[in-house]
């Protein structure tokens, strides 16, 4: 890519929120691929349970907060990089904080849908070029896994939600999104207290989705893929879609 696009790589701060299956594969392309300036946001902790499909999770970091891991496998891979973690559940009161300063780039790699709906909307409507990951749980063809606007994105009932619910604010396209089109027998319904984080907060079992550790691998570095190319072009990205 050249001296000045690494440069530029250098340079770039980015925020991703989210850091399990997905997410983690995302940081650990960010890191290796010489971004300078990197928050790491999740409110999460190891468990047992993410160890078949999560870079983070070994049994040496069981039950360690997942920001905390991600920061030191950080600095393992690149001293010279600025990370910090958060260990913070996106929702309204946190967003703001968790987009201050405002970073060239946020990756969104939650699995919560409210959650997910807020963070896309906020940094949408300040301008930040932002990537988002659609559902990668029970998927098994690589060969369907594609990149797209949110607005062209196919066969895929997480994306069809999400969709559903930017319109409500006015936001059809300008959101970057990895996902499948391959065929789930899942359907993404049901009334907002079925949400993932709102069981967690609430101390009721999680629902948990069955993954391949592949397939979220590859979710992660393809969004960390298009996030490298981006930020190394020479453009001003405030204000750019993605």
């Amino acid at each position: 890519m050249g001296r000045e696009a690494f440069a530029r790589l250098n340079s770039r701060y980015v925020v991703v929120v989210g850091l399990g299956a997905v997410g983690g594969y995302v940081v650990e392309g960010l890191a290796r691929g010489g971004i300078g300036r990197l928050r790491l946001v999740d409110f999460d902790v190891v468990t047992r349970t993410n160890i078949n499909r999560q870079i983070l999770a070994l049994e040496s970091t069981l039950d360690h907060p997942k920001c905390e891991v991600a920061v030191e496998r950080v600095g393992l891979i690149n001293p010279a990089c600025r990370v910090e973690g958060q260990q913070a559940f996106a929702d309204e009161q946190t967003i703001t904080t968790i987009l201050d300063p405002r970073p060239d780039m946020v990756i969104d790699a939650i699995d919560s849908l409210n959650s997910k709906v807020q963070l896309l909307r906020a940094a949408h409507q300040r301008g930040i070029p932002t990537l988002s990951s659609m559902g990668a749980a029970l998927r098994t063809d690589p060969s369907r896994i594609a990149f797209a606007d949110l607005a062209e994105t196919r066969g895929c009932p997480l994306a069809r939600r999400v969709r559903r619910r930017l319109r409500k604010y006015g936001i059809e396209r300008g959101i970057g999104c990895v996902y499948s089109s391959e065929p789930v027998d899942f359907v993404y319904a049901g009334p907002e207290q079925d949400d993932i984080a709102y069981q967690f907060r609430q101390g009721s079992p999680r629902n948990v989705l069955g993954s391949l550790p592949t397939l979220t691998g590859i979710f992660g570095l393809t969004l960390a893929n298009q996030a490298i190319l981006k930020l190394a072009q020479d453009i001003d990205l405030s204000g750019c879609p993605s």
